[in-house]
């Protein structure tokens, strides 16, 4: 069998040349030099600001919008710009969004779109445990993130166990809310994601196009005393999010013990 020169390289990989050129990019980003939204450029005035070749600097833009550092906008304004800050969110904590957004420096804000007393259908009534037709307080919103819409979320919580909610303030965390005015203690919650075209109307209130992917997170929460008192369904923007899964070895088995999504 022939050898394999040392200088060849695996079909895609990038040069020396591209290398220097992404990992310079990149620390800039991390130490602020480059700052979230800042158009570096066209790739033609990129490479003659940095005096390589135009085949080098489309290397290393690709590598580096692969690793969502950058992100390149069409058009006669447009050009290679540095990605927005990345928001993580832990799947596995029972807080609220506005929560993590202050953790990590984020604006936190909230749109009310709207509010209802709604009946149950068979899919919410089974995850609650109530009977199909009971009825539902629901409630819809946009989150934010330093002004800019990233998920919609679409929650309902039994009207029995939540009299006059819709009635109180709702532009924060719901889970405050339910803590402060009806005690509730959460205690576990179940989430399962997938990924969603965007219908006219979210794609409306998120400020994206029509059938450009959404993260869909359907949650069902649990009180500390194993009562479900939450079903909801948030959509992410889907160019803005990225999950992140940790696991380790447990004792007599292993498993997934921590998963996130990162807002980009």
């Amino acid at each position: 069998m022939a050898a394999t020169p040392r200088d060849a390289r695996v079909p895609g990989s990038l040069g020396p040349a591209a290398i220097a050129i992404r990992d310079r990019v990149r620390h800039e980003i991390s130490v602020g030099e480059l700052a979230p939204g800042q158009r570096l450029g066209a790739e033609r005035e990129i490479a003659e600001r940095l005096g390589v070749s135009r085949a080098t600097i489309r290397s290393a833009l690709a590598d580096l919008e692969r690793r969502g550092a950058v992100r390149r906008v069409r058009g006669r304004s447009g050009g290679i710009f540095v990605a927005e800050r990345k928001v993580e969110r832990d799947l596995t904590s029972l807080a609220g969004l506005p929560a993590y957004l202050r953790r990590q420096g984020f604006q936190s804000d909230t749109r009310v779109i709207s509010t209802a007393t709604v009946e149950a259908d068979d899919e919410v009534a089974a995850a609650l445990g109530l009977d199909t037709g009971a009825l539902l307080l629901e409630v819809v919103r946009v989150r934010l993130a330093d002004g800019e819409p990233i998920s919609l979320e679409r929650a309902a919580f039994p009207a029995d166990r939540f009299p006059d909610l819709l009635d109180r303030s709702l532009s924060g965390s719901l889970y405050e809310l339910l803590a402060t005015h009806y005690g509730l203690e959460p205690g576990e919650a179940e989430e399962r994601i997938e990924v969603v075209g965007a219908g006219a109307a979210e794609a409306r209130l998120l400020g994206v196009t029509r059938s450009v992917p959404l993260l869909a997170i359907a949650r069902t929460a649990w009180s500390i005393d194993g009562l479900a008192f939450e079903r909801s369904h948030d959509l992410f923007r889907g160019d803005r999010v990225r999950i992140v899964v940790r696991a380790r070895s447990a004792p007599q088995t292993s498993s997934v013990v921590a998963a996130s999504v990162e807002v980009l």
